[in-house]
Parts: C-alpha cells; structure tokens; sequence
C-alpha cells in the first residue's frame, strides 16, 4: 500500500475489511506573539511557526468523495488551514463507528497536535499531497 495524496486514502479506506470513519484535523501555521524578527522573516518565507487546530470533524470516507470536494466544503464556511491532519477509526461487524464514538478520539487528536504529537497522523498539504512534517530544532 503506498499513499501518495488524500485521495489514495480515501481509495484505501473504502478498501479496508470493516468500515472506516476518518477524523480530519484542519489546522493554521500561525506565530506566537513573542515571534524574534528570525523567527517572522522565516515564516513569511513558509518555515516555522506552530500548527494550531481551527475545525475538527468525522466523516465516512463515502461522505468525502474526494479532497477536491472537501476543500470545496471548507470553504463553503469559511475554514481557514494549511494543512490537515488525518486519523481512521475502524468498524466492528461490518458497522463503522458512528459520530458519537468520534467525538472522544477527535478531541484527543486535537490535544495531541497542540502539544505537536503529531507523528501518529497522516498530514495533508493544500494540494492533497501526504507530507511530513519536521520539527524546527
């Protein structure tokens, strides 16, 4: 299984055995007020900063379509993000979990990435590309 963008996982969660139910993290770069004149020069140029969570939200992978049609109903109400990190919870029994089960998880995933645990998700570029993120040292 290799993943290159948003819609290969899309394909590969309609795939799997039990159904899945995805949990989408959007999420803005944004510079502490404290920021060093370093520190916002590099920004400006697309590095550093912090990612912080704007919009969470669960949806079956049926639900999406394709990462076209998602960014389309981002901005239907105007969610603002850079990047959108991406989670799957698995069904039992043939059911995927409902949106209550996901509300828990989400919450989680939103505490995680603020603390910049962010290891355990899949990170999905502007142009529905997987990337990977590195920690500025």
């Amino acid at each position: 299984m290799s993943l290159e963008n948003f819609d290969d996982l899309l394909a590969e969660s309609r795939r799997q055995a039990e159904p899945q139910r995805l949990l989408l993290v959007f999420a803005q770069a944004e510079l502490p007020p404290d920021a060093t004149v370093d520190e916002r020069e590099a920004f400006k140029r697309g590095e550093g900063g912090a990612l912080a969570p704007s919009v969470c939200v669960d949806k079956l992978p049926e639900e999406i379509g394709t990462f076209a049609a998602l960014i389309d109903e981002a901005r239907s109400i105007g969610v603002h993000w850079d990047v959108i990190f991406v989670a799957a919870m698995g069904g039992r029994g043939g059911h995927a979990p409902n949106s209550d089960e996901a509300v828990q998880p989400l919450r989680m995933m939103v505490e995680q990435i603020k603390g910049g645990r962010i290891g355990r998700f899949l990170c999905v570029d502007r142009q529905g590309q997987l990337v990977q993120l590195q920690r500025a040292g």
